[in-house]
């Protein structure tokens, strides 16, 4: 297994895989840009819980709480296949941006408070939301017939913004961590090419619904740059009150892109 396969694995996932042999500059980036394709396979094996719970749960008498259920079932699934590493940062950056004032002790006292190994009042509710929010949209989605396209296409997306937070445009906001071993690692060719390949998977995905293919493509892609987008915001958040990205920012920009494509998705379902 190469290095970089190894090393996006075993950070982003629960499974146990031989450490790289060494983590260059290069294997950094070559395992962000991974990121996506790990995280398309971690929403299928999510989905399947999805769609086993749906069917044989509800196969008699069908129901929205059926389907609630399910969603719940497939997001712990998959917050277990990432040992709950990006919820963890999530509520760590929460915590971090919810100090207030300006100035560089400022920023050290944000850094310090995510490196605490408590969760504090503002990383609590966001966390809770966060998860109230993805598992009523993965529900809708799922009544929509769109649960496991959705799911697939949102944990790629939310992986798809770690590769963005990557670029050299971005900084670390610490000299030591995984924001320092893997900011600007990954080129911004790279990044494009990446994106374009999830967009396309996203259209593939979508064109499988023999009767509204290009329309279900169209929101599938249009969530993707949703969700981008978000990842964007979140950066530039990162950038201006922590001084660049860390470990928990990557976390953090995962979990709410997730968010944000599975919202899309149940929003526009209704639509097509």
């Amino acid at each position: 297994m190469p290095d970089s396969l190894r090393l996006v694995v075993g950070t982003l996932t629960v499974l146990r895989v031989p450490p790289p042999r060494a983590v260059t500059r290069q294997v950094a980036g070559r395992a962000m840009a991974l990121a996506p394709l790990v995280g398309a396979a971690l929403g299928l094996a999510s989905a399947v819980v999805l769609d086993v719970v749906r069917v044989t749960t509800g196969s008699h008498r069908p129901s929205t709480t059926v389907d609630l259920l399910a969603a719940a079932l497939a997001l712990a699934t998959l917050a277990w296949l990432t040992r709950g590493l990006h919820l963890d940062g999530l509520a760590d950056v929460a915590d971090g941006l919810g100090v207030k004032g300006e100035g560089d002790g400022v920023r050290e006292r944000r850094l310090s408070v995510m490196r605490a190994p408590d969760i504090g009042a503002f990383g609590v509710v966001t966390v809770v939301l966060t998860l109230l929010v993805q598992t009523a949209a993965l529900t809708e989605c799922a009544v929509s017939g769109f649960g496991t396209v959705s799911l697939v296409v949102a944990a790629a997306t939310g992986r798809l913004g770690i590769v963005w937070c990557c670029t050299p445009s971005t900084p670390s906001a610490r000299p030591d961590g995984l924001g320092a071993a893997v900011a600007g690692s990954v080129r911004t060719g790279s990044a494009v090419l990446v994106t374009v390949l999830v967009l396309v998977g996203a259209v593939a995905l979508g064109m499988i619904d023999d009767d509204r293919g290009p329309r279900v493509s169209a929101l599938l892609a249009g969530s993707v740059l949703v969700g981008l987008g978000l990842t964007a915001l979140v950066r530039r958040r990162a950038v201006a009150r922590l001084g660049g990205i860390t470990g928990d920012v990557l976390g953090a920009v995962v979990e709410l892109s997730t968010a944000a494509v599975l919202v899309v998705v149940a929003l526009g379902a209704g639509l097509l």
